[in-house]
């Protein structure tokens, strides 16, 4: 039992100790000795170990404990108080004597302690030297194991963070051991087994069930790119009194022996590696964002350093020339070097190959290769002196360069890189990244493909759409055409203000379904068409019934128009729907009106007659014409766009451009995922 520990000690306040594993097995005796050699103070533990009370042994000279001998020399407990007087510490071993008279040897630790009035004190701890023996016995067995053993030791708290560690495990991990202690087992270690390790130590520190002989497959933070197998045992551990138990273990690496697995955890990594790329890369319709995904999908699991190069092809459809130079626009790079290497994937956007490159190998070959960075690649392929000291003094040692080719078409080349500090890139990874490569350049080149049609439909648009609106002295116009994003097609969105016979005018307002150069070029033809059927001075309805059968003979499936003739004499304004979002209109009083009772069937059904409604406009009313692009998205629904509309339209400006950019700006996410059209018009009333 423990000397001189109190029976419950967290009873005793906020403030407690609690000893460790070593003094559980060696008791301690505390005891003290005055001016006199007389025992002034007694604990708990003396008597344990020598077997006195303290009315027994309080006041008593030493010499009750350590006898001197015969002849009237001083005795033993005398001698070695003086010592612990004139030298300050002193420790020892010396037989006492117990109550029954057995003799005991015991170590002893004596140190003189000063009271408040100058009073001295010796203080002396005692315990049995064959516990004292068995411990350092214990101990130093312990740090020659830590020390020489060639197997990997550790110990781990209850958390799975490392406590201590041997100098084979550190090697075996390539981590200095102070780069281990406090981190957690899932810092160090790198599996693909789902969390089964982890799981596995958590099992052993919860249940107390060892485990021994168990082989796993894995990496670790020092050395990433080297699997090995190790047969890992593990048994709990007690710490001190109450805490929870940690977990020690015996690491061997066995990978020569087990080189199977190896292969077998290479082939999961690099499968992992694929899997993680092929839902990173391609998320977008970007070239640049595709680009950087494939940089990031391989650094720094792949590679330490990566860039994406496009080709500046003089004519895309040309075959690969061997004898001319290669120019490529870097358009992303990625490294986990520091500088140069950062300074080498970043610091140039154009870069020109001459002939005899590698890249020009590559291309010939169309397949991914291999090749040191050493003067002869410096000769062949680095034009640039500044380019080529980066590349020297960057720590990268190998390249691998990797076409991007796609339906027939080289869009660019990939170039990963490793330094000395990792292996060099093998067959396997030169497989690896085919497989990237070409699922990269496929998505590269659907970006690319995309990016074109959406260019042509929105210049197609553009030039279809009206530059100027006739206003004229009854309207006032102001107006806005908002493509989709990028990651949208371009839509089908049209409108236009066309002056009538008599002073009157016409708008419209329309959306061709669908998106692409198809939908731009069905929106051109309807534009035409309710242009060309407006100046005939038809009835809204019977205009949309020829409108229709235009849309028909087409062949536009589905398209929905708005058309409003207002007369400036009258103020009477005729309206005709087919299929499209109702007009709002903003009266001189600020109260708002939709005219929602002319919603037809949208062009290009057929066989549904349209009708013509009329209200009257007063002088200064607005009226609002839109497509659903303004107010359907994904953070609302119709109705609520519509509401929103209301408020802002409630909140109209004297100018009617500056209510326009609030609406948008209101209404409008980001990136939107529709075109949009307002139209707003301002009428005024011609005087008698």
């Amino acid at each position: 039992m423990p000397a001189d520990r109190p029976s419950d000690a967290r009873a005793r306040g906020p403030l407690w100790s609690e000893p460790g594993s070593l003094l559980e097995h060696v008791a301690v005796a505390v005891f003290g000795l005055d001016d006199d050699n007389r025992i002034c103070y007694w604990g708990p533990g003396a008597r344990d170990l020598f077997g006195y009370h303290a009315a027994e042994a309080l006041t008593k000279p030493g010499a009750l404990l350590l006898p001197g001998p015969p002849g009237g020399e001083p005795d033993a407990c005398a001698r070695m108080a003086e010592r612990g007087r004139t030298l300050g510490y002193w420790r020892g071993r010396l037989p006492a004597t117990h109550q029954d008279g057995t003799v005991l040897d015991c170590g002893f630790r004596v140190f003189p302690v000063t009271g408040v009035a100058g009073r001295s004190v010796i203080m002396a701890l005692a315990s049995r030297g064959d516990e004292l023996d068995r411990v350092k016995t214990n101990l130093a067995f312990l740090d020659a194991l830590f020390e020489t053993c060639p197997i990997g030791l550790a110990m781990f708290d209850a958390e799975l963070r490392y406590l201590h560690v041997n100098q084979a495990l550190a090697d075996m991990n390539g981590l200095p051991i102070e780069e281990h202690l406090g981190r957690r087992v899932a810092e160090i270690m790198i599996t693909s087994d789902g969390g089964e390790y982890e799981r596995m130590l958590r099992a052993v520190a919860a249940e107390g069930k060892p485990v021994t002989g168990v082989r796993v497959g894995m990496r670790t933070r020092g050395h990433p790119d080297r699997d090995k197998v190790l047969s890992v045992s593990f048994f709990p551990l007690t710490q001190a009194v109450g805490t929870h138990q940690g977990v020690g273990g015996l690491l061997v690496d066995v990978t020569d022996r087990e080189q199977a697995i190896v292969e077998a955890t290479a082939t999961r990594q690099r499968l992992a590696l694929l899997n993680r790329a092929s839902a990173r890369i391609g998320t977008t319709l970007d070239v640049q964002v595709t680009a950087q995904e494939l940089v990031e999908a391989a650094v720094p699991d792949f590679s330490d350093a990566a860039v994406v190069e496009l080709v500046e092809w003089g004519d895309e459809h040309a075959a690969f020339d061997p004898a001319l130079p290669v120019d490529t626009r870097r358009i992303a790079y990625g490294t986990v070097l520091p500088s140069p290497a950062t300074e080498l994937v970043s610091g140039v956007e154009v870069v020109h190959y001459p002939p005899g490159s590698a890249i020009h190998q590559m291309l010939r070959t169309g397949r991914p290769l291999c090749v040191a960075v050493n003067q002869e690649f410096m000769v062949r392929t680095m034009l640039n002196e500044t380019r080529a000291r980066l590349l020297a003094d960057s720590g990268l040692a190998c390249l691998l360069l990797a076409p991007l080719i796609a339906r027939g078409t080289v869009q660019g080349i990939a170039v990963f890189g490793r330094s000395a500090a990792r292996p060099a890139f093998t067959e396997q990874d030169l497989s690896l990244a085919g497989e990237l490569a070409s699922r990269a350049a496929l998505c590269l080149d659907n970006a690319r493909l995309y990016n074109r049609e959406r260019d042509i439909a929105l210049t197609l648009q553009r030039a279809l759409l009206p530059t100027a609106l006739v206003t004229g002295p009854y309207l006032s116009i102001a107006h806005r055409y908002l493509p989709g994003s990028r990651v949208t097609e371009v839509g089908g969105d049209w409108y236009d203000v066309i002056p009538l016979p008599g002073g009157r005018v016409a708008l419209v307002v329309g959306d061709v379904m669908g998106h692409g150069v198809s939908a731009a070029a069905a929106m051109g033809r309807l534009r035409i068409a309710a242009k060309a059927l407006a100046r005939h001075d038809q009835e809204p309805d019977g205009l949309l019934t020829e409108l229709d059968q235009c849309a028909e003979e087409a062949g536009i499936e589905l398209a929905t128009c708005l058309y409003i003739r207002y007369d400036p004499t009258t103020g009477g304004t005729r309206i005709a729907s087919a299929g499209h979002p109702p007009p709002l209109v903003r009266h001189p009083d600020g109260r708002i009106q939709l005219i929602d009772d002319v919603l037809g069937v949208p062009l290009g059904v057929g066989g549904c007659p349209f009708r013509t409604t009329e209200i009257e406009l007063p002088d200064a009313a607005t009226l609002v014409l839109y497509t659903d692009g303004l107010i359907e998205s994904r953070g609302h629904d119709i109705d609520e766009g519509l509401n929103i509309l209301r408020t802002e339209l409630g909140r109209i400006s004297a100018s009617l451009e500056a209510t326009a950019d609030r609406i948008l700006a209101r209404l409008l996410p980001s990136s939107p995922a529709d075109d949009t059209v307002l139209l707003l018009a301002k009428v005024r009333r011609a005087q008698p």
